[in-house]
């Protein structure tokens, strides 16, 4: 058995990925989302798109998802109102593994 550690750096291989967003959002959220649901797509989101300003303010930003559909998952029956593959053409294009 070899003590040769291996480590991945996540943000280098997701870095390498190439994102053709979509003119319309594949991610519809609630109007105005409950606080502690948002804050569940805060923690859960790989791509870190929902995030919460120091003045409370919450923002989305579709353009760099991964289409992992974790926040469907977490909130599909709560704030996440529709989740819906891109248009063809359109996404994330994995270039990594």
């Amino acid at each position: 058995m070899s003590d040769v550690k291996i480590t991945v750096n996540v943000d280098k291989c997701l870095a390498v990925n190439k994102y053709e967003p979509d003119e319309q959002t594949h991610i519809v959220l609630a109007d105005d989302p409950d606080d502690a649901e948002f804050l569940k797509l805060v923690r859960v989101c790989p791509a870190a798109l929902y995030k919460i300003e120091a003045d409370g303010t919450k923002r989305f930003d579709y353009s760099g998802c991964l289409e992992c559909g974790t926040c469907r998952i977490a909130c599909g029956d709560t704030i996440v109102k529709k989740w819906v593959n891109p248009a063809a053409g359109c996404g994330v294009q994995y270039r990594y593994g």
